[in-house]
């Protein structure tokens, strides 16, 4: 069976490649790696495989007339919002150091990664939602897929606005969120072990 590229299955699917990365990620095809899409196991036993090109060095290939569950649907209920102009993150420079090395926006934000970092919890700081939505959480734990999210300037209307888009995007995609506030932050003992706990990761 002829092989393609995921953006020559895009063109034969008449959608975009973003959508379809999007589709290949809800049915776990690939998953994200570094801000990179890397084929899963699932992706390989439905017709993916990785190829090398001297140009481009690797990219993944599928089959030709491979089947994909709900592109009908994906179709029409996804729409690639408009990048804002005023990104939050190049208002705000991440400069503060934490224990581990990751460079953060606000003391709030040392205290949450230094406390995951203690607890001895891998988690990465700032990564981008695997989803067409350009939108990055503030925390990510990998081995249960939790975020977490800190809402820190919550009196100023432009941050609520933003909040409350980040709170609807989650709720879409039904993510594991966990929820912080400055009245939060120096509980942080008593509230996280109970918040991560309900997602699965227990604490010592």
């Amino acid at each position: 069976m002829k092989k393609i590229s995921t953006t020559q299955l895009a063109k034969k699917l008449s959608i975009s490649k973003q959508k379809l990365d999007l589709l290949l990620l809800e049915c776990n095809y690939i998953e994200t790696y570094k801000d990179k899409y890397i084929l899963t196991n699932t992706g390989i036993s439905n017709g993916g495989s990785v190829n090398e090109s001297k140009r481009f060095g690797q990219y993944i290939s599928w089959d030709e007339n491979m089947i994909i569950p709900n592109i009908d649907n994906i179709k029409k209920n996804i729409t690639i919002p408009k990048k804002q102009k005023d990104d939050f993150r190049t208002k705000f420079i991440a400069k503060l150091r934490t224990n581990d090395g990751h460079f953060v926006r606000s003391k709030a934000e040392i205290l949450i990664d230094n406390w995951l970092y203690n607890e001895n919890i891998v988690h990465a700081y700032e990564k981008k939602l695997p989803i067409e939505e350009e939108l990055y959480c503030d925390f990510y734990i990998p081995t249960k897929k939790i975020y977490i999210e800190f809402w820190g300037l919550e009196n100023k209307p432009e941050y609520l606005k933003r909040k409350t888009i980040k709170q609807d995007i989650y709720k879409k995609y039904n993510f594991n969120l966990i929820e912080l506030n400055d009245n939060d932050i120096f509980n942080l003992d008593d509230i996280l072990p109970k918040q991560l706990l309900q997602y699965g990761l227990k604490t010592y």
